[in-house]
């Protein structure tokens, strides 16, 4: 069995030292915006279009440096993480795969305005560093970057 891959952004957006998260219905858990990029995105455009379509959010990224610029070609902005998932296991084999540019963002509000056919405003809610590492109902990645963000863009706010 061949192994497929798509890549996907996700995006940890913060306002006032809170992480936003959803619970996500057909996962059953609470996740950040996120989603599959277009063949014309390159990953953090896709993390800010999935994040405005899901929450109506104009939030700013973090920007890490690059260090490469050259006439062969352009360092692309890292992500915060790059990570791999398993999101099909058939027979013991892995089918299809997630690589996920992880990014974490500030928000300069909390009004929320979903765009069609997304989830409801009733289905989002602001998790304080207290509420993240007391991982009710959360996962521990889930939990961890979430504070990592709130932490990050804290940090970047005062420098």
């Amino acid at each position: 069995m061949e192994t497929t891959r798509h890549f996907t952004a996700t995006t940890y957006v913060v306002h006032d030292g809170d992480c936003l998260l959803h619970e996500h219905d057909r996962l059953g858990m609470w996740l950040p915006p996120g989603g599959h990029l277009a063949r014309d995105e390159l990953p953090r455009e896709a993390a800010l279009r999935e994040l405005r379509e899901e929450t109506g959010l104009d939030a700013t990224l973090l920007e890490p440096e690059t260090r490469v610029t050259a006439d062969f070609g352009r360092e692309l902005p890292p992500a915060e993480h790059t990570m791999l998932y398993d999101v099909d296991v058939a027979d013991g084999e892995v089918a299809h795969q997630h690589i996920d540019f992880v990014y974490y963002a500030e928000a300069p509000n909390r009004t929320l305005s979903p765009a069609d056919g997304e989830a409801g405003t009733d289905e989002w809610r602001w998790f304080s560093p207290d509420e993240l590492r007391d991982r009710d109902g959360l996962t521990e990645e889930v939990a961890t970057l979430g504070i990592e963000a709130v932490e990050r863009v804290e940090s970047a706010r005062t420098r």
